[in-house]
């Protein structure tokens, strides 16, 4: 198939970018790494009069470790996130995570925040965002504004980046405390969209007892759906705790829905088992850093 027919920019700097976007308003769309958007102009599921090519904004192609967090520009790819070891080292959930997002390929011309801003509920990062209480900076030619996770995904492929902006860059904070995180994902191929995904993040005390235990899901709502479940297993040994009741208690509040891949049924059994296994291995490597 083929897209419908639309006009082409490809600016030079921000500033040109962002006034090229102004001045098209509602007729515009972003276009970096092009791996959700091109398979959706060529089916006709999007029909922009015009796309904004920012893949010369070098000066957004970066992965930066600030005091509070990890922050990605608008033009890093998926795989410079995912290869960066003092990024690693700094945030380790995001290469687990990112190890799950489609193939190499992808990730190599994929970008973290343009799968932010895809807002698939199926997206790994979108739960990553969502877990760890991150950001994401939108700019017009204007104003820049900072929008959290909580309010950034608004539903099934709609995010609160509106017309006329552009996602600059996302922020992913840093975990307070003796912190573990793991990802854990169930999909029919390796590669596909996980029928069940889990983020897992769990913080120990000194004496190494479960003070926090907190999961983000994708495949099952709307948005990445993120669920407490500290009181299931506070204050208990981490190599000891009942994962188990936290896998119960996270599916208890879970409430999917049944397409042709799985029934909802599934998939809350899947968030419960995938729950429990994500949150020990967590805290395993919450004791271990």
């Amino acid at each position: 198939m083929k897209p419908a027919p639309f006009a082409y920019h490809r600016p030079d700097s921000v500033d040109e970018a962002l006034q090229v976007l102004a001045e098209l308003g509602a007729d515009g769309k972003v276009l970096a790494g092009g791996q959700s958007l091109v398979p959706l102009l060529n089916m006709r599921l999007a029909a922009p009069t015009a796309l904004v090519d920012i893949n010369r904004l070098d000066q957004l192609a970066y992965v930066r470790i600030e005091e509070s967090g990890v922050r990605v520009g608008a033009t890093a790819r998926h795989a410079d996130v995912e290869r960066d070891e003092a990024t690693y080292d700094a945030l380790p959930l995001l290469r687990q995570a990112l190890t799950h997002v489609a193939h190499p390929t992808i990730r190599n011309r994929g970008t973290t925040v343009g799968s932010l801003v895809h807002a698939d509920p199926s997206g790994e990062m979108t739960a990553v965002l969502a877990l760890l209480g991150g950001s994401v900076e939108i700019r017009t030619a204007a104003a820049t504004r900072t929008v959290a996770a909580a309010d950034f995904f608004l539903g099934p492929l709609e995010s609160a980046v509106g017309a006329g902006e552009l996602a600059a860059s996302a922020h992913f904070p840093l975990p307070e405390g003796n912190a573990g995180t793991a990802w854990v994902e169930v999909a029919r191929r390796h590669g596909d969209y996980a029928i069940c995904g889990v983020g897992a993040l769990v913080t120990l005390d000194d004496d190494l007892r479960v003070a926090a235990a907190r999961a983000a899901y994708i495949s099952v709502d709307a948005t990445p759906v993120v669920r407490d479940l500290t009181d299931a297993v506070a204050g208990q040994p981490h190599d000891a705790a009942d994962w188990a009741a936290a896998g119960a208690l996270a599916a208890g509040e879970l409430d999917p829905e049944a397409d042709i891949h799985a029934t909802a049924a599934y998939r809350r059994h899947l968030a419960a088992v995938l729950t429990a296994r994500a949150q020990r291995a967590a805290a395993t490597h919450a004791e271990q850093r």
